[in-house]
């Protein structure tokens, strides 16, 4: 019994080494690690801590340096400074009329830096929702496929048997090996479209591309989708962080004009220990060089009145801006247009999913038919033939796998244009509510 034992745990682990690992996702779960991993988020990220530090920099110039240093050192002869044991040093910037341009520049940047990050994460999510939906559609059809084949297979068989008995030709054979090597290499092209779509959320979510595997039931439901374009204009955050650019720049512009002209108004103070030990004694009135505390305060004034390198700066700086403006423009009317053309193809998805699903209902009613004849007979007693049925279930595989494939072609022009509307976030959010486990691991 012992040594019976043994081989049965041996033979089933053995069974669970050769079955291969699979990585079972949710859909939300996916968006998730995919906004978590990407390095295209990480450095939108920084691109806005970088543009809230240029802001926190712009409106720092106003607040007060205070700085320590020292200036110790002997000195012969007639001295020419004032050797500090210490000095205290503040400065500060008082009134600058550019300066204020330059702090609304750095603010319409962080708008920019907010507004790429947000496109960055729509992108990214529509990313992982399109391979995730096609890596889905992708296992279904991969099914199909495999059914279709091996009802081809047996058609096959059936043609070589009728051969045979004399009942078909080579060219009826010929034909069924024909459509079985086609069948054959779709379900191939289906395999390798599966495995470059696992590959790809692999790289999104950071996880083993392996057994990786979808969970259909998390994929959230798709709304009747109105294909007529909202009234109210709903520019994506690219565009907004173009006109941010564009806003940003023509602050800098503006700021770099009223360098000339204006007057620009500074404080400072200094306070200086000097020291004790030197000579300075020997050059000045007796008695005199009693006091080693030094202190200075002052304002500095300074008005330019002629400085053709800022003017020229200026001009530049103002070119730039009604540039990035102009492209901004130019990518709304491209993106409106687009949107229009991409809400016109909506219609016709729709139109040619309904058709390829009403292809299928008839060809699974011909199925239905086919069996009815193979029992019962036909009615113009014309002998329904294996062959036929084989026929038929082909027929009707094929015509769900051309439905999947419209489908699939819907579904992701639907998410592109949830998108461009504004509304692909509302639209992912759903499928948290769905009652789905967020992730599972089998062997």
């Amino acid at each position: 019994m012992t040594l019976l034992r043994c081989l049965l745990i041996t033979a089933a682990c053995a069974v669970v080494a050769s079955t291969p690992a699979t990585a079972q996702i949710s859909f939300t779960t996916a968006i998730d690690l995919a906004l978590k991993n990407s390095p295209r988020v990480q450095a939108a990220q920084a691109e806005v801590d970088k543009a809230h530090a240029v802001l926190s920099e712009t409106k720092d110039v106003y607040i007060p340096t205070f700085s320590v240093g020292s200036g110790l050192g002997y000195t012969y002869g007639f001295p020419f400074g004032a050797p500090s044991l210490f000095n205290i040093t503040i400065q500060s910037l008082l009134f600058d009329e550019s300066q204020k341009n330059y702090v609304r520049a750095a603010r319409a940047g962080v708008e920019a830096a907010n507004h790429n990050l947000n496109d960055i994460r729509q992108q990214i999510m529509e990313d992982a929702a399109t391979s995730y939906i096609s890596l889905d559609a992708d296992i279904e059809r991969i099914q199909a496929s495999s059914e279709e084949s091996g009802f081809a297979a047996e058609l096959t068989k059936i043609v070589q048997q009728r051969l045979d008995a004399g009942q078909d030709t080579k060219i009826d054979l010929t034909r069924a090996k024909l459509t079985a090597a086609n069948l054959r290499l779709r379900k191939m092209q289906l395999e390798d479209d599966a495995s470059n779509q696992r590959e790809h959320l692999a790289h999104l979510t950071d996880l083993p591309a392996d057994g990786l595997t979808t969970v259909h039931a998390s994929i959230p439901p798709f709304e009747p989708f109105d294909s007529t374009p909202p009234k109210d204009t709903v520019l994506p955050a690219s565009i907004q962080s173009a006109y941010s650019i564009a806003q940003s720049r023509l602050q800098t512009a503006f700021g770099d004009s009223r360098k000339m002209h204006r007057p620009q108004i500074g404080l400072g103070v200094q306070y200086s220990r000097l020291a004790s030990f030197n000579n300075y004694q020997d050059y000045y009135r007796p008695g005199s060089f009693t006091n080693y505390n030094n202190l200075q305060v002052g304002l500095q004034f300074t008005l330019p009145l002629l400085d053709y390198s800022r003017n020229a700066r200026a001009r530049e700086s103002m070119a730039e801006a009604r540039r990035s403006l102009h492209e901004a423009d130019r990518a709304r009317n491209q993106f409106l247009e687009g949107r229009r053309k991409e809400s016109n193809t909506i219609g016709e998805l729709q139109a040619r999913t309904e058709i390829a699903g009403l292809e299928r209902e008839l060809a699974l009613n011909q199925i239905d038919i086919v069996r009815v004849q193979l029992t019962k007979g036909s009615p113009g007693n014309q002998p329904v033939t294996p062959k036929d049925e084989q026929n038929a279930r082909i027929q009707e595989r094929a015509r769900y796998l051309d439905f999947l494939d419209a489908d699939l072609q819907l579904r992701q022009t639907e998410i592109n244009l949830l998108r461009s509307n504004g509304q692909l976030e509302n639209w992912l959010k759903s499928a948290s509510q769905l009652p789905t486990p967020v992730a599972s691991k089998s062997e």
